[in-house]
């Protein structure tokens, strides 16, 4: 078996309309589809990264929360790249979210910082 690529990661949200919004006004992300599925109170929303289906957000009634801290196994964190981590942290500020302060990979020497959507699962930032 061949993997070709991520083909998209699916993230159930507590609040739909918070979450939507920070995924597409604050993140940038575009709807590509959105349906509502009665027969189980659900929204499904299907969004791209530059025209690529990339995440489905979904909602549930009442969905437990996730247990992040102390870390536990599982998802650890959606990383996306930016030509720009200052900028984008900057940018992200102006919407009101705040992201944990710049760091440095001794690895590769590139900046990077993690912030947390509306439920709080992490996402980082990682320089181009």
């Amino acid at each position: 078996m061949k993997l070709n690529k991520v083909h998209h990661i699916a993230v159930i949200c507590s609040d739909y309309g918070r979450s939507k919004a920070f995924y597409v006004d604050v993140l940038g992300l575009t709807v590509l589809n959105e349906i509502y599925r009665g027969e189980r109170d659900s929204y499904k929303l299907d969004l791209a990264l530059d025209g690529d289906y990339i995440l489905e957000l979904f909602s549930f009634p009442e969905p437990p929360a996730r247990a992040s801290y102390p870390e536990a196994a599982g998802l650890r964190h959606l990383a996306f790249e930016v030509d720009d981590v200052v900028a984008a942290v900057q940018e992200l500020a102006e919407s009101g979210v705040a992201a944990e302060p710049i760091r440095i990979d001794p690895v590769t020497g590139k900046r990077f910082t993690f912030l947390a959507d509306p439920d709080g699962l992490p996402i980082e930032l990682y320089g181009r």
